[in-house]
């Protein structure tokens, strides 16, 4: 970025992929010292230090007679382009996936499509690079093209170019839908689609005879039938059942990362890395890399699937399997890391700002009570330090900006907690108190209504 009296007369590109960027602008030197001393009275020119000035035979550029301001004057101001959020969380995630797999030699990306939201956010990301390369190419970028074709494994002596970023997806990108007997048609039919419109090589499989496999290894030893939480059975028995989908979902995802490219004639073989879709609150999940990792819970508005409890059918939310909202997890994630706090201290800040932002959003909706704002507390809290020790070996993922919890590099803590006894305790003493001073004051109330 070149500035001149506070004008923006150049400015390079935010994002893009070429290796070096020469941004050039002319300015008079001249204009800078009446700029100077023009404000203020000239407190600034006054104040300065004085430089002696030697003149020399020696230029570094033309004399003011020499230059020809009709060919070449002063760069005129521009005004700065802002990208919206949106647009910056497709650029940036675009450059970082594109640098990402240029230098680790990869055969591209494989994703588990599930038709939710979260594992579309991270496709339509993968595609929004590959705009980003055809784009390049076409600017006659020669390095991109280099990179292109030694990633779909073309000859040296190959010509072929992209034409579109659909045809470079095809080569590079892979999806698969793992469906079960418990995934409804939409969420699969959701998933081939958006394959198809971004241009990607796309598997539909089911995954049941996995899963049984594993029940039926457990009932041959115990002579005992887990069943979900909807069919009578325990928690421990529903969450065992759920983690068989998910862990299995997990296994297949690498074999098929690693067998797909040599199964389509891919020269060479190679292997695919496995992307995540893990949104920033949610990033315990293991995969090779994770881009959806700096997405606010709140940009993702269509409800995401879990496809893990016969009873659901593909349409259990994530606020019904955790128990609490996108937008809570975000609250709470931001005062245990921005600002530092507490059970204690985040149920504190809560009783003054849930109420009021709530009860603004939605006229209809009380706000939370005292109660209710220390259950959500101790729930976040007693959540977060059973799974805080899944952030030491975090995927490798994007930030753009303060709020993370990657352990080695943004937010450093310990990854075992004690109880919480102390801090529960006292919040608990709090609501009572509050609720016996609201319960004094609504007697009273009714008391002056009899009279």
């Amino acid at each position: 970025m070149i500035i001149c009296n506070g004008d923006i007369l150049a400015c390079g590109s935010q994002f893009s992929l070429n290796e070096v960027e020469v941004v050039t602008a002319t300015i008079d030197l001249e204009s800078v010292r009446s700029f100077r001393s023009s404000p203020s009275r000239g407190l600034q020119s006054q104040h300065a230090q004085k430089f002696p000035r030697i003149n020399l035979k020696v230029r570094l550029s033309k004399r003011v007679e020499d230059h020809d301001y009709q060919i070449k004057g002063q760069s005129e101001p521009i005004d700065l382009k802002y990208h919206a959020p949106e647009e910056e969380i497709a650029l940036g995630g675009a450059c970082w996936l594109w640098d990402y797999l240029r230098r680790c030699h990869a055969a591209g990306f494989f994703i588990p499509l599930s038709g939710g939201i979260d594992s579309c956010a991270t496709s339509v990301m993968v595609f929004s690079m590959c705009r980003l390369v055809v784009s390049a190419i076409e600017e006659g970028n020669e390095q991109v093209l280099q990179d292109a074709r030694k990633i779909a494994a073309e000859t040296d002596d190959s010509g072929w170019v992209p034409a579109t970023p659909q045809e470079l997806m095809n080569r590079i990108f892979c999806t698969t839908y793992m469906g079960s007997k418990n995934s409804s048609s939409d969420t699969r039919n959701r998933a081939k689609d958006l394959a198809h419109d971004i241009g990607a090589y796309h598997v539909d499989i089911d995954i049941d005879t996995v899963t049984t496999a594993i029940v039926n290894v457990f009932f041959s030893w115990s002579n005992w039938m887990p069943r979900f939480k909807s069919a009578g059975g325990s928690f421990a028995e529903n969450l065992a059942l759920q983690n068989i989908q998910a862990r299995s979902r997990m296994v297949l995802a690498y074999l098929f990362a690693q067998l797909l490219p040599t199964f389509r004639g891919r020269r060479g073989g190679g292997s695919l890395l496995v992307l995540g879709s893990a949104t920033l609150c949610l990033s315990s999940r293991k995969t090779c890399l994770n881009p959806e990792h700096l997405l606010k819970e709140g940009m993702l508005t269509p409800k995401p699937t879990q496809n893990v409890d016969e009873a659901l059918r593909g349409y259990l939310t994530k606020y019904d399997y955790m128990g609490i909202t996108y937008a809570e997890l975000s609250t709470f994630g931001r005062l245990r890391k921005n600002e530092k706090l507490g059970p204690w201290g985040a149920y504190c800040k809560l009783l003054s700002t849930w109420g009021s932002q709530k009860s603004a959003e939605n006229s209809k909706d009380q706000p939370p009570s005292p109660r209710q704002i220390a259950e959500k507390t101790k729930f976040f809290f007693t959540k977060y330090a059973i799974n805080r020790h899944k952030m030491t070996v975090l995927t490798p993922s994007l930030h753009m900006e303060q709020y993370s919890p990657d352990d080695n590099r943004f937010d450093l803590r310990p990854f075992l907690y004690p109880g919480f006894d102390w801090a529960y305790a006292k919040i608990d003493r709090d609501v009572e108190r509050r609720e016996e001073a609201e319960s004094g004051t609504q007697k009273e109330k009714e008391e002056d209504d009899l009279d």
